[in-house]
C-alpha cells in the first residue's frame, strides 16, 4: 500500500515554502524591557540596600556659639524660667455667671480696676431691702428719741407741779403754826378773863381750816412726787426704747453693708498693678471659688501678673551649689535674645533642695531697667560668678567668637580628638582642637568651622570615608 498518497500536503498552495523568524527584535525588546525595569526599581532597591548596610547618624549645623554658650561652659551656669513673684488667679468670692468681661490677654490694668462683672440682680435686690429696713430702723431711732423728749417734758412738768405742792405744804405748815398760837394766845386771854369765848372760837376755826389746807397740801404733793416718778419710769423706758432702736438701726446697717459687700463680690477687681497673662473664662460661663473637679463652673476668671515682680528661677545642681553665693552677681540669658545679657543678683536660696533631681532653687532678681525685657515663663540661662569678677562674656568679649558643641560629638581617635564632617554622604574625620569642656559641652578652638554639618553621637564602628545614612528628625 502506498502511503504517501495518505500524507496531508501543508504547504502553501503558491508551491513556496514558509520562512523561518529572525530571532534578535525579541531579544532586544526583552532587553529594553529588563534595562528599564533595573533604571525604575534601582533606587528604592538601592535605598533599601543603604538601609540595611549603612549606619544612621543625627547630625547638627556647625555655629559660632552666642554669648550664653561660650559663657556657660566658662562659668557655673544653670537653666530657669523667669516668673513673678506676685501672681494671681481672679475670682469671686461668690459662685455667678460671667455677664461683663473687661479684659483680654495682655490688657494692663491697675489696682482696683473692674475686671469682671457677675449676674447681680438677687443681690441688688437684697441691698435694696437692706437699705430700706435700715431707714425704717433710722426712724424708729428719732422716734424714740422723740419720745424721750416728751418724756423729759412730762418729768420736768411733774417735778414743778410737785415742786408747786411742796411750796403750798409748806405755807399751809406755817399757816398751821401761826392758827396755834393764835389759839393758844386765845384761850390763855380767855382763861384769864381777859378775852372772849368767840375770840377762842375764830383761831380754832382758823387753826382747823389751815390743819385742813396743809393736809390737801399733802396730798397734792404726794400726788406730784407719783406723777413725778411716773414720768421718770417712763423716760427711762423711752431711753431703753432708744437703746433698742439704735441698736435695731445698728443692725440693720450691718445687714446692709454685708448685702452691699455681697453685691461688690460680683465685681472682679485687680488687686494690684499688672497685665493679664490669661483668660480662664468666658462671658456666660459660671465661676465658683470652690470648683472641683467634677464641677462645670471655672475656678478663675483670669490669670494677672505684676511685670515688676518678675525675676528668674533657676534650678542649680547640687554639685554647683557652693559657687552660688547669696547677693552675688549673675549673668542672665534669654533663650529668645541669646545674645543679650542681663545682669542680676542672687536673691533667694531655697532652703531644700528637690532629691528627685538632685537641685536647689535659686531665685535671681534682675537689676531696674531690664526688666522691661522680660515675660513670664521665658526660658533662660543663668551664670553665676563671685562678686567682682568679670563675666566670662566680657572676659572673651575682644577675643574671637568661639565654636561650641556637645561633648558627645566628638570622638578619640589614636588620642586625638575628632569630630566626623559630613560631605554629601561620606563622613571625613577631622582633628580638632579643644578649649574648655564644661555641662556637657565643648569649645573648639580650631579644626572647624561654622556652616558645617557634623556627627551629633559618631557611634563606635564609624570610620573615615564612610557612607552613612541620616536619621530622620
Amino acid at each position: 500500500m502506498d502511503l504517501q498518497s495518505l500524507k496531508i500536503d501543508r504547504q502553501p498552495k503558491g508551491g513556496t515554502s514558509r520562512r523561518r523568524r529572525n530571532p534578535w527584535p525579541m531579544r532586544a525588546a526583552l532587553a529594553i524591557c529588563l534595562g528599564g525595569a533595573i533604571w525604575l526599581f534601582w533606587t528604592p532597591v538601592q535605598s533599601f540596600l543603604d538601609r540595611v548596610n549603612l549606619p544612621e547618624v543625627r547630625t547638627l549645623l556647625v555655629t559660632e556659639a552666642s554669648a550664653a554658650s561660650v559663657a556657660a561652659v566658662k562659668g557655673t551656669a544653670a537653666n530657669g524660667y523667669v516668673v513673678a513673684a506676685r501672681r494671681a488667679a481672679l475670682s469671686s468670692d461668690v459662685p455667678g455667671r460671667i455677664v461683663e468681661l473687661n479684659v483680654r490677654e495682655g490688657s494692663v490694668v491697675k489696682e482696683g480696676d473692674i475686671v469682671a462683672r457677675l449676674f447681680s440682680d438677687e443681690f441688688r435686690a437684697a441691698l435694696e431691702r437692706a437699705a430700706a429696713d435700715h431707714a425704717v430702723a433710722v426712724a424708729a431711732v428719732e422716734r424714740a428719741r422723740a419720745l424721750v423728749a416728751e418724756r423729759q417734758a412730762d418729768v420736768a412738768q411733774a417735778k414743778n407741779v410737785a415742786k408747786a405742792a411742796k411750796t403750798r405744804a409748806d405755807e399751809a405748815l406755817a399757816g398751821v403754826t401761826f392758827a396755834e398760837r393764835e389759839h393758844e394766845r386765845a384761850t390763855e386771854l380767855f382763861a384769864a378773863e381777859l378775852g372772849s369765848a368767840r375770840e377762842v372760837e375764830r383761831t380754832r376755826a382758823d387753826l382747823d381750816g389751815n390743819k385742813a389746807r396743809h393736809a390737801t397740801a399733802l396730798t397734792d404733793l404726794a400726788t406730784a412726787e407719783l406723777t413725778t416718778g411716773t414720768a421718770e419710769r417712763r423716760l427711762a423706758v423711752a431711753r431703753t426704747d432708744v437703746k433698742v432702736a439704735e441698736a435695731q438701726r445698728d443692725a440693720a446697717d450691718a445687714t446692709r453693708k454685708q448685702a452691699q459687700a455681697t453685691l461688690d463680690k460680683t465685681d472682679v477687681r485687680a488687686p494690684f498693678d499688672g497685665v493679664i497673662v490669661l483668660k480662664d473664662a468666658e462671658v456666660g460661663e459660671v465661676v465658683s471659688p470652690n470648683s472641683q473637679g467634677g464641677s462645670n463652673a471655672r475656678g478663675a476668671v483670669c490669670t494677672m501678673v505684676d511685670f515688676a515682680s518678675l525675676e528668674i528661677q533657676a534650678e542649680v545642681p547640687e554639685t554647683s551649689l557652693s559657687s552660688v553665693k547669696l547677693g552675688a552677681p549673675a549673668d542672665v540669658f534669654l533663650d529668645a535674645r541669646p545674645d543679650e545679657k542681663l545682669t542680676g543678683t542672687v536673691d533667694r536660696i531655697w532652703p531644700t533642695a528637690d532629691r528627685t533631681k538632685a537641685t536647689v532653687e535659686v531665685r535671681i532678681v534682675v537689676d531696674e531697667g531690664q526688666r522691661e525685657r522680660l515675660r513670664p515663663e521665658y526660658g533662660v540661662r543663668v551664670v553665676f560668678r563671685e562678686s567682682g569678677a568679670p563675666t566670662p562674656v566680657e572676659a572673651s568679649a575682644s577675643a574671637e567668637k568661639r565654636i561650641v558643641v556637645p561633648e558627645n560629638a566628638l570622638v578619640e581617635i589614636e588620642g586625638t580628638p575628632t569630630a566626623f564632617v559630613i560631605e554629601r554622604d561620606l563622613v571625613r574625620a577631622v582633628t580638632v582642637t579643644v578649649g574648655e569642656r564644661k555641662n556637657g559641652r565643648a569649645t573648639i578652638e580650631s579644626g572647624l568651622r561654622a556652616g558645617q554639618r557634623i556627627v551629633a553621637e559618631p557611634p563606635p564602628s564609624l570610620r573615615d570615608g564612610d557612607r552613612v545614612r541620616f536619621a530622620q528628625s
